[in-house]
């Protein structure tokens, strides 16, 4: 029995035939995987044989192949080219290659390539790229989307998604770098980015970050990517890179000269790089008026501040009431209820996150009335027996709401971490806790990690761009989302 170890570490296969079947045969078992199907084919007096996974080939490519090879009278005398002489006169197909790489072999093959080993190759193999991949329909993403554009997003398929990018830039400074990461899964991932527009110096790294990942495999797609790419402590909560599943505002990003990293059986292409402010740009904003596009960017600007900062102020308000304007008094609440202010907001953050996660894990045609009732049943009951009181539901439900304003969950929950952070702070060092928390907030955003790194995460705040600051704001006609 061959050592699979050994195989990859020869890196050739041998000039006899007969070894090389068995060379292959332990390599991928083929006795012990069902779906690794070996086809050998009598050519004449000569020999063929392919090994290709079932589920993952074209069938009716393959069957008519195989139909024409059985029809030769042979396929060639033993020379050194004998594979790539009988590659250019009888495999008319579009995708195929000529390898010795053991490693290659492998890699291609257990990617959904068909291998082809004969009599007179020798120590070459021909591969087919006739894979075709299961794949769901490339229909409007669930969590991005727009009322006018484009209703097609991004799957798990990368071929189909760099597809997608080419359909909407026709130009031959688009480039689509391929790259295999992963010892074990071999993950297909392509950086791609506009030749002279994108910094070669940020292409150049994040080729580099690439070639140096040492990780078995990527299970979570560019998630697990992403965290291979930067380390950072487990106290930032602030997410590393943007994603979209749109195919149009990834051409936007390129066309800026931002960088794309597209990852097979992930539906989410990262963009580097990323700032904290390029979280709350929208593609809708450019599909309506530049007037209705900048009122709805400085409306999502102002409400992801308010979630961080509303309640922790309510309670410095409820805490020191000399310091409520007189315009304001109002939201002076006249009952307490009977558990403290802090616990009642503790107490709600957490029934939110408990609904959320219920509604879930509840099946659709339950979850969107099981939430709103729940939700209901439960306010309602909170405020009768005396938990929580009316300003309470209000402030966290506006809270809870306002996060959907931005399609990013993990920024979500970057700023709720630091709203609890600085509502914890505020209740034991009153005004001084307040100060200490914004502060500590503002720290954490500065100091937040990116995969290049060559841009600060408040950028264009620091280092200070008026020209892209305004941008934040204001819908202009150039794309700079």
């Amino acid at each position: 029995m061959y050592d699979c170890e050994v195989f990859v570490l020869e890196e050739r296969l041998s000039l006899d035939y007969e070894a090389n079947v068995a060379k292959l045969d332990a390599l991928f078992r083929v006795k012990e995987n069902f779906d690794v199907i070996k086809k050998p084919l009598v050519i004449g007096n000569d020999e063929l044989t392919f090994y290709y996974i079932d589920g993952f080939i074209k069938d009716a490519i393959m069957s008519k192949l195989m139909m024409y090879l059985v029809s030769l009278k042979g396929i060639g005398k033993p020379t050194p080219n004998a594979a790539k002489k009988f590659l250019d006169a009888h495999v008319p197909y579009v995708e195929t290659e000529v390898t010795e790489s053991l490693r290659t072999m492998t890699t291609m093959m257990l990617s959904g390539a068909a291998l082809m080993i004969g009599s007179s190759f020798g120590d070459k193999a021909i591969l087919i790229d006739a894979r075709t991949y299961p794949a769901r329909e490339t229909a409007e993403p669930e969590n991005d989307r727009v009322m006018l554009g484009s209703r097609d997003g991004f799957v798990e398929t990368l071929i189909f998604n760099t597809a997608l990018i080419r359909r909407r830039i026709r130009d031959t400074s688009l480039t689509m770098h391929y790259l295999s990461v992963g010892s074990a899964s071999a993950t297909d991932v392509v950086v791609s980015y506009m030749k002279g527009r994108a910094d070669e110096k940020n292409v150049e790294k994040i080729l580099e970050k690439l070639k140096n990942v040492k990780a078995e495999a990527l299970p979570l797609g560019h998630q697990s990517l992403s965290e291979c790419l930067v380390r950072s402590g487990w106290y930032n909560p602030f997410p590393k890179v943007r994603t979209t599943e749109r195919p149009d505002t990834a051409a936007a990003h390129l066309l800026e000269g931002s960088i794309l990293v597209i990852v097979d059986n992930s539906p989410e292409v990262m963009i580097l790089p990323t700032s904290l402010f390029d979280f709350l740009q929208e593609t809708g904003d450019y599909y309506f008026p530049p007037l209705t596009g900048t009122f709805l960017r400085i409306l999502r600007q102002a409400i992801m501040f308010l979630t961080l900062f509303m309640t922790p102020i309510w309670f410095l308000f409820i805490k020191n009431p000399s310091l409520v304007p007189a315009w304001l008094a109002f939201t002076l609440p006249e009952e307490m209820g009977k558990i403290p202010i802090f616990a009642q907001l503790i107490l709600t953050e957490f029934v939110i996150d408990g609904l959320r996660m219920a509604s879930m894990n509840t099946p659709d045609m339950l979850s969107n009335s099981l939430s709103v009732v729940g939700g209901l049943i439960l306010g309602d009951f909170a405020i009768s027996v005396g938990w929580l009181i009316p300003e309470v539901i209000l402030y966290m439900a506006f809270v809870s709401i306002a996060n959907f304003s931005q399609r990013n969950y993990e920024l979500a929950y970057a700023f709720k971490f630091l709203r609890l952070m600085i509502l914890i702070l505020t209740a034991i060092f009153n005004i001084w806790g307040f100060v200490i928390g914004t502060l500590l907030a503002l720290v954490l955003m500065a100091t937040n990690k990116t995969v290049l790194g060559t841009r600060s995460y408040l950028y264009p705040i620091i280092p200070f761009n008026p020209k892209a600051f305004a941008a934040l704001f204001f819908r202009v006609k150039k794309r700079d989302v």
